[in-house]
């Protein structure tokens, strides 16, 4: 499996297993019993480099001190042979749930004193949670049991190059996050939203040499980790990154150190702090050691997601460096106390970026003191409006918020982005293509007319500092207008057509060949048929022409960049690499920009997903992964249990699917005559029991030749009244083609014909199924590469060369719209209307009826008549 498929397996397996344990503390044991496997494999590896025979290994125990010493030393901890996790493992039916206490109560006794800070404690959720995994020793032993063999198979030993653990928690997480409602904002910012902000932070600080970066409310980590990974695709070094994060709740400052040693980060740069980030600012110095280390804390990055409108007590604070500046948030909401906090702490070239709610921007009293200050010291850079229902636990409408503490300019650059999302069941989502334009957005800081806007000091100095979006940027589609003229005299007006001005800019002369103008403001349709002369158009083909001139060398690129060198190209930048190519080439289609380069990399992005999961394994497992074919495991009921069994082969990297078209296609092509004429007969079969009189379906249920519900023939029935119908055809002669006798007899052989064929195609499906099998393992080097081609290259190309005719099939449904919408006036309504009225009058004269009913019909003619 690879890593999605084995993160989707163990979430299923978990979220059953919790049964009506909450979501929130569940993800408290799987991710700790995570960690523990990865600290337990570690010791093991860290043994093994150090030669440790497997005898050795087996009697490490912590009366060996010399040896404890030397392994804690090295990697900060020590734990005893019998309480590693692959021990626990090998307990089986003698596993017991002490041996968790007496493992995780003796790995707080054995962390080496440097290692304090990042250890201590870390077990304690796991711990003291033990309990609520069952009432008694023997339910605790069984749910722990199952937890530790669900994730036994995750792989920790360090060739997983694309971070196969660090996913798979990750994964976790945010699956456990949509299924804990509102406590979910406690522990994890969306991935969306953190690559967004992680894009925008890497831009700014990637030519530093060393970057220390700081989460202020840091939940599980995952927010700092992004952002260290966006960083990191632009250092030679990535442990030149260091790491700081402060959380107030116990169990979730747990998660985060676990997050960051889980993902190879030196211990030296991992510096993490359990406290209220507004009541106890990071300490300037070790308690151990106050003059040596004072440090006030000034980093290149801060980011923060923090509670929303939490209440905080801001008495005594009005000295504290971090408000003295700017005043101090209210009382009732805190999320200016959080945003001060973290541009306190910024470094005079750094930067930072907050979610908050979009009141911030326009509540007055305190907040609007605080905001004007930061205006007006030219602190805020940007704004970005994001779409509602974008984090889970809550619907309310959200922002980031880009600061800096030095800089040029006192604009702000005000991004309306709330528009733009894909709706993911009952929750909005950010789009590859969303991320990548509010990115390229805010890095150029351009105005883009119904997104962003670049607004002047002196414009929020005149709105009172309120800073609200729609003031500055109105992303609202306009409302349908209906032309009056047009309306009631036909014609279409010029100023619709005008809305559709980029199209007219790309085809200077489509415009008259489509519409004849008449010296008044609307034109008439001269085309017959819209579709064909706008196709037809030679502007239009030769728009088609240039988007196939200019990636005419995409699919070679494409080959080098990805097939070339795929053992070693570097996966998480590549995208970007790409994308840059595909820009480029979007950019010389024509003087007007019709394609939106942001869909297409929304198509690139589609693609490059799985793209990206075979680059990981080619590149973990080697070339040789392409040709290994696993069995393909399905989950099935046995007993009343879920139980995995396996059903034939898949393809680690090929799909059999695409192997038979490319290398086995006079077979498959028989199996699919097979299976077309087995659909055949099944409609036959159906269409005759149709085509029944309803006297004759009766009969035939009565005889049990038909289903109780009609709806189908019982197989051994129609063959055995076939049989004796046939006998009597011979005596009597035959039966006439209509009868039910002759519908019935070709029923049965038509059922005959399709058990035959059944048993045809699985047995040619089976045979099919190894000869790809054994097709896959035996494919040459050049078979491997073509086969790539056409899983990854071929269907993001065509894809890609279907964007030219989607804008021209766009602009003709608006024109077709727009022709339709008067073709028929309110003159042509008002006649239509009257003739019907007329109609139905002297309709009214032919009715009979009692005396009551007569007067009422009287009445509507008399008001049809118009009187």
């Amino acid at each position: 499996m690879n890593k999605q498929q084995l993160a989707a397996k163990i979430w299923e397996s978990a979220n059953q297993m919790r049964s009506k344990i909450e979501a929130n503390e569940y993800k408290d044991y799987i991710l700790g019993f995570i960690f523990y496997k990865y600290l337990s494999d570690k010791l093991v590896r860290f043994a093994k480099n150090e030669d440790f025979s497997d005898a050795e290994l087996r009697a490490l125990s912590e009366e060996d001190a010399e040896t404890v010493d030397h392994i804690k030393s090295n990697i900060g901890y020590f734990i005893a042979h019998q309480h590693l996790f692959s021990t626990w493992i090998e307990h089986q039916g003698d596993f017991d749930v002490s041996h968790v206490r007496d493992a995780l109560s003796a790995f707080g006794r054995l962390i080496h004193p440097n290692h304090k800070r990042l250890f201590e404690g870390i077990f304690k959720t796991l711990e003291t949670g033990l309990s609520k995994l069952g009432d008694t020793a023997a339910k605790q032993t069984k749910a722990i049991s199952e937890l530790i063999q669900l994730i036994k198979d995750i792989p920790m030993d360090g060739r997983q190059g694309y971070d196969v653990l660090g996913f798979i928690y990750e994964y976790l997480i945010s699956m456990f996050a949509a299924n804990a409602g509102k406590k979910a904002g406690e522990f994890y910012t969306p991935h969306e939203v953190s690559v967004l902000i992680s894009e925008i932070i890497a831009h700014h600080v990637k030519d530093k040499p060393t970057i220390q970066i700081y989460d202020s409310t840091s939940g599980s980590g995952s927010l700092l980790l992004n952002i260290g990974q966006s960083i990191a695709k632009h250092m030679a070094d990535e442990d030149n990154i260091r790491y700081y994060a402060q959380e107030l709740k116990e169990n979730t400052y747990n998660l985060t150190r676990m997050n960051l040693v889980m993902r190879g980060i030196l211990p030296n740069n991992i510096v993490t702090r359990n406290a209220d980030t507004l009541e106890e600012d990071w300490p300037f110095f070790d308690d151990q050691d106050p003059v040596n280390t004072y440090d006030p804390l000034y980093l290149d990055a801060v980011v923060s997601n923090p509670p929303y409108s939490q209440k905080w007590d801001p008495q005594y604070k009005d000295t504290d460096p971090r408000y003295a500046r700017f005043g101090l948030a209210p009382k009732s909401k805190a999320d200016y106390a959080f945003l001060l906090h973290d541009l306190y702490h910024l470094k005079p070239d750094g930067i930072m970026a907050i979610v908050l709610p979009h009141g911030v921007l326009f509540r007055g009293g305190e907040e609007g003191a605080i905001r004007k200050n930061l205006i007006e010291n030219n602190h805020i850079e940007t704004i970005i409006g994001l779409p509602a229902n974008i984090f889970f636990g809550t619907g309310i409408p959200t922002i980031i918020l880009v600061l800096r503490q030095k800089r040029k300019n006192s604009d702000v650059l005000i991004v309306d982005a709330s528009k733009g999302f894909a709706k993911e069941g009952k929750s909005n989502k950010l789009r590859a293509s969303d991320i990548k334009k509010i990115t390229d957005t805010v890095i150029a800081r351009t105005s883009v007319p119904r997104y962003s806007r670049l607004v002047p000091k002196t414009e929020l100095q005149a709105n009172d500092y309120n800073l609200n979006i729609p003031r500055y940027v109105d992303s609202s589609e306009p409302a349908e207008s209906w032309d009056l003229y047009a309306s009631m005299f036909g014609g279409i007006p010029k100023s619709e057509l005008d809305d559709l001005a980029p199209f007219w800019q790309a085809f200077p002369s489509l415009r008259a060949a489509l519409f004849s103008e008449n010296g008044t403001p609307y034109v008439a349709p001269k085309a017959q048929d819209l579709t064909q002369s706008t196709q037809n158009h030679a502007e239009v083909k030769q728009f088609t022409q240039q988007f196939t001139a200019a990636f005419a060398d995409f699919t070679p690129w494409l080959r080098h960049a990805l097939l070339d060198q795929l053992l070693t190209l570097q996966v998480p930048q590549q995208e970007a690499l790409i994308s840059e190519a595909l820009f480029a080439r979007i950019a010389k289609v024509g003087t007007v920009p019709l394609i939106d380069k942001y869909r297409a990399y929304q198509i690139l992005d589609d693609h490059w997903q799985p793209i990206a999961i075979d680059l990981e394994i080619l590149q973990t497992e080697g070339f040789n992964a392409a040709r290994v074919v696993d069995p393909n495991l399905v989950i099935k009921k046995k007993d009343g249990k879920d139980v995995e069994v396996q059903e034939g082969w898949r393809g680690r990297i090929m799909p059999f699917e695409l192997v038979q078209e490319t290398h086995l296609k006079p077979e498959l092509d028989a199996l699919r005559v097979q299976e077309n004429r087995l659909s055949e007969i099944t409609a036959s079969i159906d269409e005759a029991l149709e085509n029944l009189s309803e006297e004759e379906k009766s009969d035939a249920i009565s005889q049990e030749i038909i289903n109780e519900d009609g709806d189908k023939f019982v197989n051994a029935a129609v063959a055995k009244e076939a049989k004796s119908l046939l006998a009597e055809a011979k005596k009597a002669g035959k039966f006439d083609s209509e009868s039910f006798e002759a519908k019935l007899i070709q029923v049965a052989d038509w059922q005959l014909e399709e058990k035959a064929l059944k048993a045809a195609i699985k047995q040619a499906s089976a045979a099919l199924h190894l000869k790809t099998k054994k097709t896959i393992e035996d494919l040459s080097d050049a078979q491997v590469h073509a086969l790539l081609e056409r899983k990854w290259i071929i269907p993001l190309s065509d894809e890609l060369h279907r964007l030219p005719g989607q804008q021209i099939d766009s602009l003709i449904r608006k024109l077709e719209a727009l022709v339709e919408k008067y073709r028929i006036t309110y003159a042509d309504n008002a006649r239509e209307i009257l003739k019907t009225e007329t109609e139905l009058a002297s309709m009214l004269d032919e009715l009979d009826a009692n005396e009551f009913d007569l007067k009422g019909i009287g009445e509507l003619k008399t008001l049809l008549d118009g009187n």
